[in-house]
């Protein structure tokens, strides 16, 4: 199954595995060279369009090719993605004879010479689901060879002093045949068209290459023969777990251990016996465990190595390999023939290179590494209450798409006053361009980032400046490149990739709830519970990764079928009990973990997370995603009927601590402003659609009345910058959704990067809203009151929100009552702030203060706008120990002509790097005003900015 290569699958994806199709087809002419044209014809009937949701006859090539030698294999560079084929390849029907066809010059279509074999199959547009044909292969040039027995790149199981015989013959005359094991030439033939040989008395592993020459061309055909060891059962040392166990004592050893349950032996191949393994590195069996081990001995300290497991079952079910070669499924590093060549060596300095002649993922293996050395160990965790999450994807922050850029951008964090960062999913997964639902290794970080201690880096840096780091990990499912995937496949074609088998210890052959994504993997299996407490263990140990969002699960129920939404949607018990079992390990590593699912369910089962152990101290209790993106798109969009009330813990009574993580935006959802911009109300003085400005001016507002509302939230990135480009955006740009299913969605990709390019921190229309959602943040994180109670209710109408925050336990002279209000209609309004009592009340975001005679005298407020009243000033914002000029931008910088501030300002003064006043600025200012500079020198300045609040701030800038 080539798909694998290309799958960057998204965890909502709804997939109905289904096995691949057998289909017929022809060849014409059946003979050919790469320069010569050839017609490929499926034949109709023996394709189920309607099973793979075709419409139109809209069937695709997917194809790829090998070189003369068989060994360097390469996609055809026309085929698109899996999920949505060029329609370059798409085929052509034929209804009269109900056929499909295609016809090209196998040296032009791949765009390569020397091809030895070419390979293809027949799949829908979008291929997710296994919708596709069998893999199907044929020889390229008059002259061919046809390896009789054993069979092509077969493994051949034997015991030891067995025989094995060799038969081939090939086509356009005689030729010469050598036969070479492990590389050693032990029989020729020569000026023959057929060859047969017996090789007797194999008592070693021997990999076979069958070369065979005609006038100047050779061609190579590969087989080989696994010798049974006759595994030895011997105990292994306590304290061992599945995977490397380092010595640390002795850093020439090292100790492997395999979990491969009804498997009969397995040998490690690796650098260390250039993959051609003796007895000697045949692993030994536990007799009570039952898990396979073995010391590797003679390494050198620091020397990178790598291996795979080569794992055998001498009575394999039908359609299952007896042989899997594969990494270790607890792999902290693999090397990818798929993925490594892709990933610049700026993003991964000196990477391990893959070993020439291996095939699939290895496992890297380095004794005598040095621990990273951590700055930060003392980290205490914000308190779930005072959680405000950045969701962040890595491959689309900045341009580098790596660790690095986050770790340049700490200030950027810094400055917004989030508490944690949220990553998706970093690790292992299929391809580069991935959001990372598609996990193939889930203790192993995807190198297309970065190396471990790059992110080590990134989580020292955050802890530093009080950052949490939070892991978003998919385990409901795995996808084919997963190790325990592949030991106990499906296999019918032979390729080496499929669906797990009946016999599969750790997933099901389909998936036990109605949100199948790749395979689905059984929970209520001892192996799956102890693979996610290790997996977790390594994250939270390794790493000081301070909490994980659980992706998915809804997924981790085994009671349901593929089908049933009413199943999967109601309350399982066996859900309940093994996700709690997950938090429990979890929180006995780390007593403060943060476990965050992505359960969107049913308050009955939510409950018995939120409210778990959540009296002990410190505290537990799970906190839950909580979407409320229709609702804010109402807002939006200037319309009525939107309900905020799912923001915060009021709309789930049951739940016994403020931890419902709210958010309006997430990596799934659409953009608010790119809503508003297309579908907003295009009304009233200020329309929403098609009006960027309107949009942009509604985040801030957008930010007040969720951001402020109790309880822990979360923030999509940028936006804070009100992010415009819908979540639909092609790395070229244009918008492509999932409306037209034929012709493939953008949701996945990689995203432009304006708000970098662009510099929307210097755009006084973009960075408002940082600032505003800065304050926000402050305030939810160092004013009391935010972690008391509130009301969300409006006044009329649900355009005008008003959100009242109160804590009545806290003094009179500390800030103790809130109140929000905010205008979501698309004209200027008037709104009743029903203030809960008369007398001074403060705009907490300037200061300013009004005398309330009547808490029914209603307040006017811009379209969009907002205002944020307290009882008291906010003490963290009018006492505030940051600088000015973390929440103005200086723009633009340099500058020989003038400059401007991206907010209002009282009085500007410009001094020179010596100290030397300038020039000054007095009277008060508009945001966006120009300060004329075009009679200084060139030269680096320093401007002062002082604000109606008497705050201060200095930026460094420089006149051209």
């Amino acid at each position: 199954m080539k798909k694998i290569t290309q799958i960057f699958l998204f965890f909502f994806s709804i997939i109905s595995w289904a096995q691949q199709q057998t289909i017929s087809y022809s060849v014409n002419p059946t003979a050919f060279e790469e320069n010569q044209s050839i017609t490929l014809t499926f034949q109709g009937s023996s394709i189920s369009e309607a099973t793979w949701g075709v419409t139109g006859n809209a069937l695709y090539l997917w194809a790829w090719s090998y070189d003369i030698n068989d060994t360097n294999n390469q996609d055809c560079p026309t085929n698109g993605s899996w999920q949505n084929s060029s329609e370059t390849n798409r085929l052509i029907y034929n209804s009269g004879s109900d056929t499909y066809t295609i016809t090209f010059t196998p040296n032009t279509f791949y765009n390569r010479s020397n091809i030895g074999r070419i390979g293809f199959l027949v799949k829908a547009k979008n291929g997710d689901g296994d919708k596709k044909s069998q893999d199907i292969f044929a020889e390229v040039g008059l002259f061919n060879v046809t390896l009789n027995s054993p069979v092509e790149n077969s493994a051949t199981i034997i015991t030891s002093g067995s025989n094995l015989n060799i038969s081939a013959n090939n086509t356009n005359g005689v030729a010469d045949y050598n036969l070479k094991a492990n590389g050693v030439s032990i029989n020729t033939s020569n000026g023959v068209s057929t060859y047969n040989y017996n090789h007797t008395n194999i008592t070693s592993n021997t990999s076979y290459i069958l070369e065979v020459t005609q006038s100047s061309v050779t061609k190579s055909k590969k087989f080989s023969v696994i010798v049974n060891p006759g595994t030895v059962s011997q105990a292994m040392a306590g304290g061992l777990e599945d995977g490397i166990n380092y010595n640390i004592s002795d850093p020439t050893r090292a100790t492997l251990v395999l979990t491969a349950p009804s498997k009969d032996f397995v040998y490690v191949a690796g650098s260390f016996n250039n993959y051609q393994p003796t007895t000697t590195y045949a692993m030994k069996k536990d007799p009570t465990s039952g898990k396979f081990w073995l010391e590797l001995t003679g390494l050198t300290s620091g020397q990178i190595e790598h291996y795979q497991y080569w794992v055998v079952d001498q009575t394999s079910i039908a359609n299952s390999p007896s042989l899997v070669k594969t990494a270790d499924p607890f792999s902290t590093l693999v090397l990818s023939p798929y993925d490594d060549p892709w990933t610049p060596a700026s993003t991964y300095p000196n990477m391990p290179t893959y070993p020439v002649g291996q095939e699939r993922e290895v496992t890297v293996l380095q004794t005598g590494q040095i621990a990273y050395p951590w700055i930060n160990t003392s980290f205490t965790k914000p308190k779930k209450e005072d959680l405000i999450v950045y969701e962040a994807l890595v491959r689309d922050f900045d341009s580098d798409r790596n660790f690095q850029d986050l770790i340049d951008k700490i200030d950027y964090f810094k400055n917004l006053k989030i508490n944690a960062i949220e990553l998706m999913p970093v690790m292992e997964f299929e391809g580069n361009e991935s959001w990372g639902y598609n996990t193939s290794f889930h203790m192993a970080l995807d190198k297309h980032y970065g190396p471990s201690n790059k992110l080590k880096e990134l989580i020292d840096l955050c802890h530093t400046n009080g950052i949490a780091v939070i892991l978003d990990i998919a385990l409901n499912h795995a996808f084919g490149r997963n190790p325990m995937n592949r030991m106990w496949m499906n296999d019918p074609d032979g390729d080496g990739w499929g669906d797990p088998s009946t016999e599969n210890p750790y997933f099901n052959t389909v998936a036990r709830h109605s949100y199948s994504v790749g395979s689905d993997f059984n929970h209520s299996s001892t192996y799956t519970k102890e693979y996610v407490k290790r997996v977790t263990k390594h994250w939270i140990q390794e790493y000081k990764i301070d909490g994980f969002r659980w992706d998915l699960t809804k997924g981790f129920t085994q009671n349901c079928t593929a089908g049933d939404d009413s199943c999967t949607n109601s309350y399982q018990a066996d859900r309940v009990a093994i996700l709690k079992e997950y938090v429990d390990h979890c929180w006995s590593l780390d007593p403060t973990h943060y476990a965050i699912f992505e359960h969107l369910g049913t308050e009955n089962e939510e409950k018995e997370w939120a409210n778990y152990r959540i009296a002990e101290n410190p505290s537990k209790g799970v906190m839950m995603w909580g979407e409320m993106t229709s609702q804010y798109e109402i807002l939006m969009k200037g319309n009525a009927g939107a309900d905020i009330s799912g923001i915060g813990n009021k709309s789930r009574p049951s739940f016994l601590g403020k931890r419902l993580l709210g958010y309006p935006e997430s990596h799934d959802k659409e953009r608010l402003i790119y809503t508003g911009l297309t579908s907003g109300n295009a009304g009233g003085a200020f329309p929403v659609f098609n009006n960027l400005q309107n949009a942009l001016n509604r985040m801030s507002t957008i930010g007040a009345v969720s951001i402020l509302v109790p309880g822990p939230k979360m923030i999509w990135h940028f936006a804070e910058l009100g992010m415009d480009d819908s979540i639909y955006t092609c790395s070229n740009g244009t918008v492509n959704t999932e409306t037209d299913p034929t012709s493939g969605d953008c949701k996945l990709a990689t995203k432009p990067q304006p708000q970098w390019t662009e510099n929307w921190l210097g755009d006084a229309n973009r960075s408002v809203i940082y600032n505003n959602w800065r304050k926000f943040n402050i305030l939810k994180t160092q004013e009391a009151v935010f972690e008391g109670d509130y009301t969300i209710s409006n006044d009329a109408s649900t355009v005008k929100q008003r959100v009242y925050v109160f804590d009545n336990s806290l003094p009179a002279t500390t800030l103790k009552n809130v109140v929000i209000l905010g205008n979501f209609s698309v004209a200027n309004l008037t709104i009743n702030p029903n203030f809960p009592y008369t007398g001074t009340w403060y705009n907490l975001m300037d200061g300013s203060s009004i005398n309330v005679t009547d808490t029914q005298a209603v307040i006017s407020v811009t379209s969009g706008g907002f205002r944020i009243y307290g009882n008291q000033p906010a003490q963290s914002l009018s006492t505030q120990q940051f600088d000015l000029t973390e929440s103005i931008t200086l723009y633009p910088n340099p500058s020989s002509d003038y400059f401007s501030l991206s907010d209002s300002i009282k009085n500007v003064d410009v001094y020179t790097i010596t100290g030397q006043l300038v020039k000054s600025f007095k009277g008060g200012f508009t945001a966006e005003h120009n300060f004329s500079i075009s009679d200084l020198s060139k030269g680096v300045y320093f401007v002062k900015l002082t604000n109606d609040n008497n705050r201060q701030g200095t930026i460094k800038f420089i006149k051209e």
